[in-house]
């Protein structure tokens, strides 16, 4: 579906290529710890060092036969080593070289996306404080609430995708495991430090405790982080989506020249890039689901996660890392119309500030119930007969029997509004 865009870091790190690299070293530096110790000859070690290479085009064609990756690989790997390939694979299963390289990709994936949610976050942060105080209408159930600001309702997908960024250094932790363990997980023909020196050399942790596989609920972890962010980013694209119709006009997508939004009809600019982000967030909650069934396997193992994560391992990546990259494109060429957030301010006039003058009325010894029912009734009759509520607060008796006329202007000030804009920003950007 995304083939097309996906970035070729992370298409580096999921080719077939990568992986079989990764096996290569794993079998390798097995080999080289058994010969260290005694177990196979040191010439052996130094000849399949020597000789070793990977040929996908014969890898591929073995499989075809034996239906197995892992036999095919190996079987490729020793044509090219000769005799001394028969030192490969002793006392291993399957699942120590897939799962050990499985978990070098992930460390590599995550990395990749640490880095870049790093650099959406800085973007973010520059177009937070540049709009720290322009005034917005506030809305809740797509209705005028109170005023804001922009830089305010920005500042929150920051710290949305801060939480996101610890989640990720969390997983990079999580999925950075590698495991020798043998057939059942018993070690029963290695030696346990085997495992110690394989993973550091892949600059991996020793999984405690493994089956035939590290446990899936490592990878779950790994794709519910994914969808975390994925859905932070479809929040942020939600609202650019709203912000950007055309009764509201508030913000817009960049439009590129030669760029074309309708077939039918020229004058569209339509938000493609959010509305994508959006659908492909969805794909990245769907894997999660998946993964999470993933962790319940038959006994020590069985192959009813493989086939998903074949699917899911890369592709799930691959969503997020080029949502990623479209999400930074578009803040970074968001159009920002401050007439025509002003202009929203001033549909609804100043009833916004009716619960500005409610507490008002509390604070002056008025009963909730009663100062209630008399603001709304105000702001109601405000908005039919579309005058300010100020000026309909100053007929009023209720009102005057509390407040002065500065007190009343007072309350319509927006200004009043943002007293704590400052103090909210500190806490967000430490």
């Amino acid at each position: 579906m995304i083939s097309r865009y996906v970035m070729p870091e992370m298409a580096m790190i999921w080719s077939s290529e990568n992986k079989f690299k990764k096996m290569l070293e794993i079998e390798i530096f097995v080999a080289e710890f058994m010969a260290n110790i005694g177990i196979i000859p040191k010439k052996a070690i130094e000849i399949i060092k020597k000789r070793a290479y990977i040929d996908i085009e014969r890898i591929n064609k073995i499989e075809l036969t034996v239906k197995h990756d892992v036999i095919s690989f190996l079987t490729a790997v020793v044509e090219t080593i000769g005799p001394e390939g028969r030192f490969l694979h002793l006392g291993m299963t399957s699942s120590d070289v897939l799962d050990t390289a499985t978990g070098a990709q992930l460390k590599q994936s995550t990395n990749l996306l640490i880095s870049e949610t790093k650099r959406l976050a800085f973007i973010i942060s520059k177009l937070a404080k540049k709009y720290k105080m322009l005034p917005i209408i506030g809305r809740t159930h797509g209705i005028h609430a109170e005023p804001m600001t922009f830089g305010l309702k920005v500042a929150s997908w920051y710290s949305e995708i801060i939480r996101s960024l610890d989640r990720l250094k969390f997983t990079l932790e999580t999925v950075s495991y590698g495991k020798i363990s043998g057939a059942v997980g018993t070690m029963a023909h290695l030696n346990p430090n085997i495992e110690k020196y394989v993973c550091k050399k892949m600059k991996l942790k020793p999984e405690p405790i493994s089956t035939q596989v590290i446990p899936r609920d490592r990878y779950s972890i790994y794709f519910s982080t994914l969808a975390h962010l994925g859905t932070a980013l479809e929040r942020i694209a939600t609202e650019i989506r709203h912000l950007q119709k055309s009764e509201i006009s508030e913000v817009e997508e960049p439009f590129t020249k030669g760029q074309k939004g309708s077939s039918a009809m020229p004058h569209k600019k339509n938000p493609i890039i959010s509305e994508n982000i959006c659908g492909l967030a969805r794909l990245l909650r769907g894997y999660a689901i998946t993964a999470m069934e993933n962790i319940t396997l038959w006994h020590e193992r069985d192959i009813s996660h493989s086939s998903t994560e074949r699917i899911m391992l890369p592709d799930a990546s691959a969503v997020l890392h080029y949502m990623l990259i479209r999400m930074q494109y578009l803040l970074s060429n968001l159009k920002v119309y401050p007439k025509n957030m002003q202009i929203n301010l001033d549909k609804t006039k100043d009833v916004i500030f009716s619960g500005t003058l409610l507490i008002l009325l509390i604070n002056k010894g008025m009963s909730r119930e009663i100062a209630y029912k008399i603001v709304q009734s105000l702001a109601f009759n405000a908005k039919k007969r579309k005058i300010s509520f100020e000026e309909i607060c100053f007929k009023s008796q209720n009102i005057r029997k509390y407040l002065s006329v500065q007190e009343i202007k007072n309350v319509c000030d927006i200004e009043s509004q943002f007293k704590n804009i400052d103090y909210i920003f500190k806490r967000v950007f430490l």
